[in-house]
């Protein structure tokens, strides 16, 4: 018995109060008694989000007050410098990172990123007199309402670190799978969420070690469930892994925590509402269930509008590409000798090859015996070449291959032909990235580092699968913000 049939089974023999509780997409009903405080990823990018505009246009009234701020002030018809502020800052915010959960949990990052964030947020904000109010005769005042933004989120985010995400925050979670998958699962899931602690694991394979640890994770095999979950206030369980022997055993025991109302949960649905990845390498035999196909990508509607801004944002590419070409001859001229532009094969949407255009960035016959992978710190690559890498601007003449319909502007990287029949033979559903066009930025992009092996493949396909399963308008903007950020810290490879 499988752990998805262990589930189904325990759904069928409750009553639709049961089948209510135990919902693969996380919504259960909490033990009573519970008293642990948890807010989801989600729930907390929107309580960021609602605070930093709420912080701040409280801060401006009483400023506006004290000071007699005339720049901004709170009027009947001034409310929509308001909105228009808040649209900012909500804009920047997202740009520069104020609301990625790691990031916005240590001290050092939140300086940083509210320091550009509030600068560029005014430097709109001034920019903009149709929308926003005309520049002051006191130029002071300018200085009081930048330094009014800026002291109040990084007071606001400081009082979050220190309160909000803290261990008094933390959900306590048990893992009942294959110890030998538990640490890496952990160690996603934490990262992912820094407030999702997972405590230990219980495993009750008949083959297993019962002395055999997890390094950070304590060992429960041994142990009731219930005790476990009494002593440890653990506040859900989530079913990685159980073998045909542990189901039988662990059906009673999981049906009496659901009667009870307390939260058991899927593995493979958490990790990927907590990661934005799907864990393929968990799913093999029931990959289908988890992977509906067709939700997204026969949307006529999505799918129209997704091609119209293709077009609009390639001929701003390529015209973007023309201005900025003369500067990338000549650079490529004096540090780069060699032709200009770089063509390659590469494997676009149903498996089609196509050539892909791109300002080169390796030497001259940088891969004389064969195709090899790119490396962070690839020595084939120039100097200059390493600056139109990391600015992203020898992504430029692929606005192309944008406008000829081969690629899309987000979607996932379009690989060469001996890399894809290599990772198709040792990765499980790897052709499936191929049901979309490639794109020139992605959700692989943007969430990982250059792939460089077959691990990082694994990692990039795992993120590619759940932009096709997922993709939506929310998405595509969140990975075209996700973008700029990644061009703005100079994060390329």
């Amino acid at each position: 018995m499988e752990k998805t049939d262990l589930l189904e089974k325990i759904t069928a023999h409750g009553d639709s109060a049961l089948k209510s509780s135990l919902s693969l997409r996380g919504k259960s009903f909490y033990m009573p008694g519970k008293k642990n405080l948890h807010f989801e990823i989600s729930e907390r990018k929107v309580f960021l989000r609602i605070f930093d505009v709420i912080w701040v246009l409280f801060s401006l009234y009483v400023v506006s007050i004290i000071f007699r701020l005339d720049y901004f002030h709170f009027d009947s018809e001034s409310w929509p410098w308001g909105i228009v502020l808040a649209a900012y800052i909500l804009i920047f915010g997202g740009i520069f990172e104020l609301y990625d959960l790691q990031k916005a949990g240590k001290y050092y990052s939140v300086l940083q990123n509210v320091v550009l964030a509030t600068s560029v947020t005014v430097l709109f904000f001034l920019m903009t007199p149709v929308i926003t109010p005309e520049l002051p005769d006191n130029r002071l005042q300018i200085l009081y309402f930048t330094l009014t933004i800026l002291f109040t989120l990084l007071i606001w985010r400081f009082c979050y670190i220190a309160l909000i995400s803290s261990p008094r925050f933390y959900r306590r979670v048990l893992i009942i799978g294959d110890p030998l998958e538990v640490e890496l699962v952990a160690s996603h899931l934490q990262q992912s969420d820094p407030n999702y602690n997972i405590i230990g694991f219980l495993h009750r394979g008949a083959n297993y070690n019962l002395n055999a640890e997890v390094n950070g994770l304590e060992n429960f095999s041994e142990a009731d469930l219930r005790e476990v979950i009494r002593e440890n206030s653990i506040d859900e369980v989530l079913i990685s892994d159980v073998t045909p022997a542990a189901a039988e055993d662990l059906y009673s025991e999981v049906l009496k925590l659901l009667k009870e109302g307390f939260p058991v949960k899927d593995f493979n649905e958490v990790y990927e509402d907590k990661t934005n990845r799907i864990p393929v390498q968990h799913i093999e035999k029931n990959f289908y269930r988890f992977f509906p196909l067709s939700r997204s990508n026969n949307n006529k509607f999505y799918l129209f509008f997704h091609r119209l801004a293709d077009i609009f944002v390639a001929i701003l590419g390529i015209f973007m590409g023309c201005i900025l070409l003369p500067f990338v001859f000549f650079g490529n001229m004096i540090a780069n000798k060699g032709r200009l532009f770089y063509q390659q094969e590469r494997i676009g949407k149903n498996g089609k090859p196509f050539t892909i255009l791109k300002f080169r960035t390796m030497r001259y016959n940088a891969e004389v015996n064969g195709a090899v992978w790119a490396t962070k710190n690839d020595v084939r690559i120039t100097r200059f070449g390493k600056f139109l890498r990391r600015s992203r601007l020898d992504e430029f003449p692929q606005f192309w291959n944008i406008l000829k319909g081969e690629m899309s502007l987000i979607g996932p990287r379009p690989e060469r032909p001996v890399f894809v029949k290599e990772l198709s033979e040792l990765i499980p559903f790897y052709d499936t990235r191929h049901f979309v066009k490639p794109g020139l930025t992605g959700w692989a992009q943007v969430m990982t580092d250059y792939a460089d092996s077959h691990a990082d493949s694994l990692e990039k396909l795992q993120y590619d699968l759940y932009y096709i399963k997922h993709r939506n308008i929310f998405l595509d903007i969140t990975i075209l913000t996700k973008t700029l950020s990644t061009v703005i810290f100079f994060r390329g490879q």
